[in-house]
């Protein structure tokens, strides 16, 4: 029976339903777009303003219960469960990951609303005296709004959810596997496909507006210091070229191409920065930005829930080309920026995340706001620079570089903000790329990235998108497609929202069921145990434990299961890069979640305080379902194994009766077992 019922090899492959689905509608829109310019520019502006005038009241709730679960979740007691096994540890560094979800998430419209934004909110507020003092305190701190924890709260909630259900329970990388808790194996079916093809639409929408933005810049950037013209023709002949370097970029992966570009972006926005702090009246920008930071945080839910409705017309009209427009951006964002950080922060807590992914980018937008636009109302209010006013309201992407135009070194500036604009430009086209060739894969192993053909497919696709929102009419079509595509999407974050946390809750009855039955000691005498501690076994003793013990304490146990009516089997298999057979012990449970107690066989370094005659010894660890416990068999005896066995599924056995998981409850699949064959049925 050696090495019988081995898993077969899986390789990556094309989702057609997905991909197919959201080829169709894209290419649908792209022809229509491009063939009716004028009329579909016409379409996408009375949309807008109706979407506004129905459902803005929606996206104001909608925002701030996103934000609302993921803070409670992070500080309630699942805080503490990991994005993948319990024995998993964060892949990347705090700085590599705080640059990375920095520049996928927000980083190339930063330089664009900056400046833009606080001084067209102190020169055009919606329920304020323009230029009034109460208007330039209260700029910065709508700013704040728009680009602050609402926002992230969204990205956050989607990057928890789908680390946790792909890293911990090995379900697809895909916004389907979200829904698990509440459709179980129909994720595989219509309902998921339309999920992952909404999401994927809304995602081509979204990172294309944030193109379009950052190309409008690249141009008048090039325009500034090149005389490049500003034109249609030059701004397809820069997405074309982006979309070049992008895809050369995704080809190397995140660990190279996007995480060192993500890296020297970041430090490189950090010295613009400090170089504005410092030139300009230094004292008082930090002192603005205190004020700010606490305007913003006292006013916090007041501004979150303020729909203008005792306001006039002009303030339901500027609610819908801001408010409205971000948190429908933000949506669009919340499938690309959620995959993208749910695969850089495998390993990482659930508290952890949410306070990093929540606390980092605010505290650098808050900084970067408060220093770049109150310069800019400086120089409008104080210094009578009326030309950055008129660029604010008519020509967002020109006021950086005027700003810069009153300090030193305005060259070098001009050229430092071009450069980070197509390196942002491209880390945005290239981490899009990944995800959407993700979302419409199936991955045979959720820690790796879909074909290099297909990241190629969908950073053209991206390209395409963004040059017939800008042909359809600039900055006002893009801004009206994003809001439109995000509003079926809502939706599916709520379920999102409902899956994570019945998810959550099955997680906790797990633990209780650990913690009220605490281990017991394998049996055996005490010296035995301390010879155990202390060897420092070779191949052939944790072969021969292996041959002697565990198989046959595993095959024993499964067969009294058996004849007691349970469903239960033994496998193994050869994994490359283990020196021993892997064996897995797995009970299915009629709707619920099966029990896996599998041994791993790993090489270590042997400690230098231990005597051994090889530099390497064995380990035969023990994993369950959520992961490595820490816990070598080498040198256990059969009755030892047995008791091991027996005591965690007493635990599993105890966890299925506090968790109460019936039919109407889908059983999670976990890290190991059984989600190999959930792989297999789509």
């Amino acid at each position: 029976m050696a090495n019988e019922n081995l898993v077969s090899e899986r390789r990556d492959r094309l989702n057609p339903t997905v991909f197919h689905g959201s080829v169709a509608g894209i290419l649908v829109f792209l022809v229509i777009t491009m063939t009716f310019t004028e009329q579909a520019g016409a379409f996408f502006d009375s949309a807008l303003a109706w979407v506004s005038a129905t459902f803005g009241w929606y996206y104001m709730l909608a925002v701030v219960a996103y934000l609302v679960f993921v803070v409670a979740i992070g500080m309630s007691r699942y805080g503490s469960i990991r994005l993948g096994p319990d024995h998993s540890r964060p892949e990347f560094s705090l700085l590599s990951w705080s640059a990375m979800l920095f520049a996928a998430g927000i980083g190339i419209d930063l330089l664009f609303f900056s400046v833009a934004e606080p001084v067209s909110h102190f020169l055009a507020p919606p329920d304020l005296e323009p230029e009034s003092q109460a208007a330039m305190r209260n700029a910065v701190v709508q700013t704040y709004l728009h680009w602050g924890l609402s926002g992230w709260g969204l990205y956050v909630l989607m990057g928890m959810a789908l680390a946790y259900f792909s890293y911990r329970h090995r379900l697809p990388l895909a916004i389907r596997s979200a829904l698990y808790p509440l459709l179980g194996k129909r994720i595989y079916g219509p309902i998921g496909h339309a999920v992952d093809i909404t999401a994927v639409i809304s995602t081509v929408f979204g990172i294309a507006t944030s193109l379009g933005i950052g190309v409008m810049q690249l141009n008048y950037g090039l325009n500034y210091m090149f005389d490049v013209p500003e034109s249609l023709t030059v701004q397809i002949i820069l997405i074309a070229l982006v979309v070049v370097i992008a895809t050369i970029s995704v080809v190397s992966g995140v660990e190279k191409g996007i995480r060192r570009l993500s890296e020297f972006n970041m430090l490189l926005a950090l010295a613009l920065l400090l170089f504005v702090l410092f030139q300009g009246e230094t004292l008082r920008l930090l002192d603005m930005a205190v004020n700010n930071a606490g305007d913003y945080f006292s006013s916090f839910v007041q501004k979150s829930f303020d729909t203008y409705a005792f306001a006039g017309e002009g303030a339901n009209e500027w609610k819908m080309w801001w408010t409205i427009f971000f948190w429908g951006w933000w949506i669009a964002w919340t499938p690309f920026v959620g995959l993208f950080l749910a695969r850089i922060s495998r390993g990482r807590t659930i508290r952890q995340f949410v306070a990093g992914a929540l606390g980092i980018p605010l505290a650098f937008m808050m900084v970067w706001m408060s220093v770049f636009g109150n310069s800019g109302i400086d120089l409008v209010a104080n210094h009578g620079i009326t030309e950055l006013g008129e660029q604010a309201l008519n020509a967002p992407q020109t006021t950086m570089y005027t700003l810069l135009e009153y300090y030193p070194w305005a060259g070098i500036t001009a050229g430092v903000v071009t450069i980070l604009g197509i390196v942002f430009f491209v880390t945005s086209a290239d981490s899009g790329a990944l995800v959407l060739a993700n979302f419409t894969s199936i991955l045979a192993d959720v820690n790796h990235d879909a074909p290099v053909k297909l990241r190629i497919f969908w950073a053209a696709i991206i390209g395409l998108i963004t040059v017939a929102l800008l042909m359809a009419g600039g900055l006002n079509a893009l801004q009206s497609a994003v809001v439109i595509t995000a509003l079926p999407f809502s939706l599916v974050i709520f379920a999102i929202m409902a899956g994570t946390y019945r998810a959550l809750r099955v997680e906790g009855s797990k633990a209780d069921a650990r913690r009220q039955l605490a281990g017991t000691a394998p049996g055996g005498d005490w010296r035995e145990r301390l010879d155990r501690a202390l060897d420092t076994s070779n191949r052939a003793g944790a072969a021969a434990t292996i041959e002697h013990a565990i198989r046959p304490a595993l095959r024993q146990f499964a067969e009294e299961l058996e004849a007691r009516g349970q469903r239960a089997h033994v496998t193994e298999e050869q994994h490359e890069g283990e020196p021993l057979t892997r064996l897995t012990l797995q009970v299915e449970f009629e709707d619920s979640q099966s029990f896996v107690y599998q041994i791993r066989p790993t090489r270590m370094r042997a400690p230098s305080f231990l005597p051994a005659d090889d530099d390497f010894y064995m380990r035969l660890d023990v994993f369950l379902v959520d992961g490595g416990l820490g816990q070598d068999l080498n040198g256990y005896t059969r009755g030892q194994v047995i008791s091991d066995v027996l005591s965690e599924y007493e635990r599993h056995l105890h966890f299925l009766a506090l968790s109460g998981q019936t039919s109407r409850t889908p059983a999670m699949p976990g890290a190991i077992g059984e989600a190999d064959a959930l792989d297999d049925s789509h």
